[in-house]
This record gives C-alpha cells, sequence and structure tokens, in this order.
C-alpha cells in the first residue's frame, strides 16, 4: 500500500480551506474540489498482498459523508482489469469531517510480469463542479511486481557496467564491462562483497535494504576504496586511494525478480582524511548471472 514513484502530492493544498460544507444545502462551492492525490503512481506488488491504495484528497471537510464512483479507462491502459488486477469497490467515501479516502486495488500478484510496468488509468465520477482544472478528474496508475528478496541471487558472478570505467579505465580495463565474483558478507547482514568490482585487488561492500518492497533500496558505506589514484588517473592528487561511496544526489536499487542493481556512486579523494575533492558521480549496473552464462562469457567475450 505504498508508492515508489509520486507525482503531485496535496498536502499543503488541504490546508486551503478547513471551513465545513453548507449543510443545509447540499451544494458545493466553488472552492471546493476533489482529485487524486498522485496523477501517476507507481506502485510495488509484494507476494501476498491483499491491496494497494490510491490516494484520493478533497480541499473541504465537510459533516457528512460523500460518496463517488470511479471507472476505468481503456486508454493508455496496458493492465486488463480481472486479470492483472480489480477494484475491491466501484464507489469511494470521504467521510464527514475527513479530507481523504483511497481506492483499493487488488492485484493479481502471479499474472504481473517481473519485466514490465502494467499500467491503468482511473476517473472519479462526480459533479464536474468539483473538478479543478489544473489538476483533473484522473490518475494512471502502474504495477510492478516485486519479487521475494534473497541474498543468494545476488551471490555468485556478477557482470559490471560502469560509467566510471568509460572515463577512467585506467591501466588495467580494456571495457566498462567487467565480470567478478561476489558473496554475502559473513559478519554483517543484507551485505554483499563485490570482489576486484572496478579494479583487481580492491573489494568493495554493498548493503541491501529488502524491508520496504516499495523502496528496495542499496547503499554503499563511505570510504571504501576504489583504487590507488596513480593506476588510475596517472598521478597522486591525495593520498593515493580513491574513495566510493553511494551517490547523495540520485538513488539507488535492487530488482530481487531480474537479479540486478542499479547504483549511482560518488567517487572522490581525501588526503589522510581531509577532503582534496569530488571525482563526480557515476551510474553503475550490477547483473547476477549463472556459471554458464559466466562461462560462456569468459570463453567468448574474453571478461
Amino acid at each position: 500500500m505504498k508508492h515508489a514513484i509520486k507525482i503531485r502530492f496535496f498536502a499543503g493544498l488541504l490546508l486551503l480551506s478547513a471551513t465545513g460544507c453548507d449543510t443545509q444545502h447540499t451544494t458545493y462551492s466553488a472552492a471546493e474540489y476533489v482529485m487524486f492525490a498522485d496523477s501517476v503512481s507507481v506502485n510495488m506488488i509484494p507476494q501476498g498482498q491483499e491491496y494497494f491504495a490510491v490516494p484520493i484528497a478533497t480541499t473541504k471537510a465537510c459533516d457528512y459523508d460523500r460518496n463517488f464512483g470511479v471507472e476505468i479507462l481503456d486508454r493508455n491502459s496496458t493492465a486488463i482489469e480481472r486479470l492483472h488486477y480489480r477494484l475491491l469497490s466501484n464507489t469511494v467515501t470521504i467521510p464527514a469531517g475527513k479530507l481523504t479516502t483511497e481506492v483499493r486495488v487488488h492485484a493479481d500478484y502471479d499474472q504481473l510480469d517481473s519485466g514490465d510496468t502494467l499500467r491503468f488509468t482511473l476517473r472519479l465520477v462526480m459533479p464536474e463542479q468539483l473538478i479543478w482544472d489544473l489538476y483533473g478528474d484522473t490518475t494512471q496508475v502502474g504495477m510492478v511486481k516485486s519479487c521475494p528478496f534473497s541474498m543468494a541471487d545476488f551471490s555468485g558472478w556478477c557482470i559490471v557496467t560502469s560509467t566510471f570505467l568509460n572515463a577512467y579505465p585506467g591501466v588495467e580495463n580494456q571495457s566498462i564491462q567487467r565480470l567478478i565474483r561476489t558473496e554475502p558478507h559473513p559478519g554483517k547482514e543484507h551485505t554483499v562483497i563485490l570482489h576486484d568490482w572496478l579494479f583487481t585487488g580492491y573489494d568493495v561492500e554493498l548493503e541491501f535494504a529488502p524491508s520496504d518492497p516499495a523502496a528496495p533500496l542499496v547503499s554503499m558505506a563511505p570510504d571504501q576504496v576504489l583504487s590507488d589514484e596513480q593506476s588510475v588517473f596517472g598521478q597522486i592528487n591525495g593520498d593515493d586511494r580513491i574513495l566510493v561511496t553511494h551517490s547523495p544526489i540520485y538513488l539507488s536499487y535492487f530488482n530481487a525478480c531480474n537479479r540486478y542493481v542499479s547504483l549511482w556512486i560518488r567517487v572522490y579523494v581525501e588526503d589522510l582524511g581531509i577532503p582534496v575533492g569530488t571525482v563526480g558521480n557515476f551510474y553503475n549496473i550490477l547483473e547476477w548471472v549463472s556459471d554458464e552464462e559466466a562461462e560462456y562469457l569468459q570463453s567468448n567475450n574474453g571478461m
């Protein structure tokens, strides 16, 4: 019931008016609007989840219940109703005194494809005067399958593709890709050791955060050594160590269904703990492969 990606939320909007509606005349004033809280949302669907919620917001609280219909629009939809998902109800109620409600959607985990985001469009059925032209009465809802997490899926052979190697291959790398070995850290939960990650002789650790399926994030502890400076930069700017951590600018995440990590790193240099400078933020893809795939890459691609 959480959203991995949200575009447009009306927390501030709800404060525009806290006055009640006219109880003598059940008509709506020009300042009252009802809308979906997100114009676009992508929802992670874990196994066993009963439903996820599509939130609805209004600019006014009333002292009586308000009921609205919800319909599914075919336009721009790739998900099929009653195959991939179903609404638990085609009506919603904003209770008296409340500013929010939600549409509840059940997604069929077994029918979702692990490599795709399925989408459908919802529309609120309500009086026209409640529609705010700026935001409209529709929302596009996306569903992404969230597979169970296992450290075994992120152990073994791994293909690393790195923009850092494109910019700084050093004396060792002839390509932006490397085939490396990985293993679970013996003393740290949900942590994998990336042996010889970008340069031979330098291992780094990558930590997974699998507790929230809606936020399958990964991180790197700061001050891990990526390589020495001389063999990569051709000169020494600090203490001859290139340091790495996850980027503070971009999110890094893992996909348990397809066994890959999308990793943004920050690379920097220090001189005995004193910052010298940031080399930059670089994008990396880590894809775990079978022993057979790794053997093929070694034999045919020279990895």
